[in-house]
């Protein structure tokens, strides 16, 4: 057996280049077809595992049962890839439901946030991520996005949480690369960047990976480039993440997933529709997308 395959057997599920899938729309319903579809392509893409449901999903714009069933297809379609289920929300009890209504799913695990608009004390936050912890029949992946929630968990609180037996991984948004580095440096829990312009920081710093929107499209060369910075090929993985960075930076100069699925249904791939008060993309920036990235062959938009 080679070396390659002793490193690669060894790495740890919470790894290498995960995708933040988009909810389809069609007519105002969740588009399972498409959903299923774009699941299947970048499972052949060749990515680690999915996150359901995150907020480039707009998971905040579907109710319960539709986000059950957009796990459904998503579980279907990976095909057994692992896949994360996103878990949001301000009420403990009413987020406490939602982790043990879905302990009978096959999930790798749960990406909990923040409460958000509460902003609770550090005490408040450990008491929250341990209490979901606790009922959660799957690992948890914390999500770390004080832009989004409102609440800012320090690096003490951090590692703090990693202590729990159930807490193994991080989906680092906190925009603080001295915290980045030091939860790093203390190993506990997976670092994986969900910024995509952090991609090459975070790993060659040691990351464990990217919980990526942006690789929706061009997906092999962020396979490519996680693959890089994982074997520690620095100078050719900074050639493939320097023809990246003018797509990443389009992808996010508008609220996402409005890019993204600007440039999905460009390709055939779904409807370019959102659910208000989600807006689609300007005109221009769909125009800069597609030079960037022109449509693949043989696609046609729906």
């Amino acid at each position: 057996m080679s070396a390659t395959v002793i490193t690669t057997s060894r790495q740890p599920l919470f790894s290498g280049l995960w995708i933040a899938l988009v909810t389809p729309f069609k007519g105002g319903a969740v588009d399972h077809p498409a959903l299923a579809a774009l699941t299947a392509r970048l499972r052949a893409d060749g990515v680690a595992g999915f996150v359901a449901c995150g907020s480039t999903g707009e998971a905040a714009a579907l109710d319960k049962a539709e986000q059950r069933q957009v796990l459904e297809t998503v579980l279907e379609a990976a095909q057994g890839l692992p896949v994360v289920m996103g878990v949001s929300g301000y009420h403990q009890g009413q987020v406490l439901e939602q982790v043990r209504a879905l302990a009978p799913y096959p999930l790798a695990g749960l990406l909990v946030s923040a409460p958000h608009y509460i902003r609770p004390s550090q005490e408040g936050l450990l008491h929250w991520f341990r209490t979901l912890a606790d009922a959660s029949a799957v690992p948890v992946v914390l999500y770390d996005i004080p832009y989004r929630t409102g609440a800012t968990l320090t690096t003490e609180t951090l590692l703090a949480l990693a202590a729990h037996p159930r807490i193994e991984a991080i989906k680092d948004c906190g925009g603080n690369p001295a915290k980045t580095q030091a939860l790093i440096a203390d190993g506990r829990l997976q670092v994986l960047t969900g910024e995509d312009a952090q991609i090459f920081h975070t790993l060659a710093l040691g990351g464990a990976g990217a919980i990526s929107a942006g690789a929706h499209w061009q997906t092999p060369r962020f396979v490519e480039l996680v693959e890089l910075l994982r074997v520690g090929d620095l100078p050719e993985a900074r050639r493939v993440w320097q023809a990246l960075q003018p797509w990443v930076e389009a992808c996010f100069a508008e609220p996402n997933p409005a890019p993204l699925k600007a440039m999905l249904a460009h390709a055939g791939e779904m409807r370019n529709e959102l659910r208000a008060p989600m807006m689609a993309a300007s005109g221009a920036l769909v125009q800069r997308l597609q030079a960037l990235a022109p449509s693949r062959a043989g696609l046609s938009p729906r």
